[in-house]
């Protein structure tokens, strides 16, 4: 299985690393290749042509030369993800937003099941330092982007720095049941 975390991080230590490297750990420990992608890098969306461009035509980005082909086909490739952020200004980290807002016009199903994306078990996981709000916020911008692309969402994860401590032995088994084969919906006995 690929584990895909798609991480909108810009820092390379503190609570959402350290969460990061958690969930890379789960996924590993429950047998599946892992790779942590940070789109921090990729350039926003440029609205272009008519509002749509050939994005929602042609499921591509016209503007993709900046690492976004790349990172899409990832997302495509991947087994399951995890998308993991920490909160700016209540909301998803800014990087990640524009990587999603362009990604949605790519992938737009709106619960097709003939997306690339539909179906794949997904993990949402969002950070916040300081004051800890913004986290519902968050993680409510991540789960409108998985009903735009029909992604499944196997759990989220709200970390602040109160928190952490008894929720990431959570995330470590969400990001391992995830890695094993575990679907949204199935009971556990």
């Amino acid at each position: 299985m690929k584990f895909l975390i798609v991480s909108g991080n810009p820092k390379k230590e503190g609570l959402c690393a350290d969460i990061t490297a958690i969930i890379e750990n789960g996924a590993r420990d429950g047998g599946a290749e892992v790779e942590v992608l940070t789109v921090g890098g990729l350039a926003r969306c440029h609205v272009c042509g008519d509002g749509w461009g050939i994005c929602r035509d042609e499921n591509k980005c016209a503007f993709g030369g900046d690492g976004f082909d790349e990172a899409q086909k990832k997302m495509e490739e991947a087994d399951a993800i995890c998308l993991v952020t920490p909160v700016y200004w209540w909301e998803v980290e800014e990087s990640l937003k524009g990587f999603i807002d362009r990604l949605r016009r790519c992938e737009f199903s709106f619960l097709s099941p003939d997306g690339a994306l539909a179906g794949k078990q997904t993990l949402l996981v969002t950070s916040a330092g300081g004051s800890g709000n913004g986290l519902l916020t968050a993680l409510e911008q991540l789960d409108r982007f998985c009903q735009h692309v029909g992604l499944t969402v196997f759990d989220r994860f709200g970390f602040n720095r109160w928190n952490h401590g008894y929720k990431k032995p959570a995330v470590y088994a969400a990001a391992r049941a995830i890695a094993e084969g575990q679907v949204n919906g199935a009971t556990v006995v």
